[in-house]
């Protein structure tokens, strides 16, 4: 039985995250135009559609997690919590505060805790480790359009 208050807790959350940490950016897609960006760079409108569904689909792996009856999720939401932080993190160190290499570093970090998140996922529950696939494999892009930006800025 779907609990769905607390599905809609969770991705409230992961999306009030999201949605806090652009707010703290700024005008991001001003920021965007405004640097030299690789050829495979997408236009500023599709980051805000992708991370939404992103951000959704981590708020209800995290609903599946939290209502298991593992004795392992706490582990594995305190992973889901500090990735949701360095996460909240990586926009203003990029775009308002342009630390380019460091946001890079910072965000191959992210990754890591991201793919560690997806093994304690995955020994819960299946589904939700899958559902955390489509992040990681936007956090790999991520990283390349933040590598290039270092190197072309």
């Amino acid at each position: 039985m779907i609990k769905l208050k607390s599905l809609i807790l969770n991705i409230f959350l992961s999306v009030g995250i999201g949605v806090l940490s652009s707010f703290l950016t700024g005008n991001f897609s001003a920021l965007y135009q405004g640097v030299n960006r690789p050829s495979l760079a997408p236009p500023a409108w599709i980051f805000p559609a992708v991370w939404l569904v992103l951000y959704i689909l981590m708020g209800v792996s995290a609903y599946i997690i939290g209502e298991s009856g593992s004795n392992m999720k706490s582990s594995a939401l305190r992973v889901y919590c500090l990735q949701l932080a360095v996460n909240f993190l990586w926009s203003p160190l990029f775009f308002t505060f342009k630390f380019y290499w460091f946001s890079f570093f910072w965000l191959l970090f992210l990754w890591v805790l991201v793919l560690v998140m997806i093994i304690k996922f995955f020994k819960i529950n299946k589904l939700a480790a899958y559902l955390q696939i489509p992040y990681l494999i936007w956090l790999t892009f991520a990283a390349y359009l933040n590598f290039s930006v270092a190197v072309l800025n």
